[in-house]
């Protein structure tokens, strides 16, 4: 028989209990992509580095993120990246709004092309959420399969709960979840293509004050 989930705790399995399966609709994003790319996601286990900050991936929570590059050989740009080797058109990031969004808007402003963007879709991880610490943080999952399509994904924004340098976009790919989780936690819902440097640089700011 199963237990009952600790009051103190959020689930994703609770969050799909409530609202059921929605439909997941892909768009092509404004800020670059090529849904249906050839490239696949990669683990970012092993102490990657962020190539945006230079943290290790995984370590501090918050949604991960992975662009590959058509051709374009990506730079870190803080300090040297651990893990690169063999994945030179490949750049990670711990988190979006304050890694991967803002590198890959500077790249794609310099003429670089996406061939895909993937990030962490919490409607493919079993996530919890301690409701009793100070600071609601999301997992960090590393695995290859715990990646979608960025562009093909609802964001919530504007949440009580943070990524690994604060506030961050929670990526669904089952857009009644995104509903569900904003319920819950504050923000509200946003598709790939709302996601420009004005909302970006917002959201840096919410962070600072």
């Amino acid at each position: 028989m199963k237990s009952e989930p600790d009051s103190h705790l959020v689930s994703r399995r609770q969050v799909v209990h409530t609202v059921g399966l929605g439909a997941v609709i892909g768009t092509a994003g404004c800020v670059g992509g090529s849904p249906g790319s050839s490239s696949e996601p990669v683990d970012l286990s092993g102490q990657k580095t962020d190539y945006q900050g230079g943290m290790v991936i995984g370590d501090h929570g918050g949604p991960n993120g992975q662009v590959f590059y058509a051709d374009t050989e990506p730079e870190p740009r803080q300090g040297p990246v651990q893990g690169s080797e063999g994945t030179e058109n490949l750049a990670w990031f711990h988190t979006l709004a304050h890694g991967l969004f803002p590198y890959h808007l500077n790249l794609v402003a310099d003429g670089a092309e996406a061939t895909a963007v993937y990030v962490t879709d919490y409607s493919r991880v079993d996530w919890e959420i301690p409701e009793d610490t100070e600071r609601k943080k999301m997992p960090a999952p590393t695995a290859p399969d715990t990646f979608a399509d960025a562009t093909g994904l609802t964001y919530v924004i504007e949440s009580d709960v943070m990524g690994g340098m604060g506030p961050d976009l929670m990526p669904f790919s089952e857009p009644s979840e995104a509903e569900s989780f904003a319920d819950n936690y504050g923000g509200r819902t946003i598709e790939y293509d709302d996601i420009d440097r004005s909302l970006v640089d917002g959201i840096q700011m919410t962070g600072i004050n």
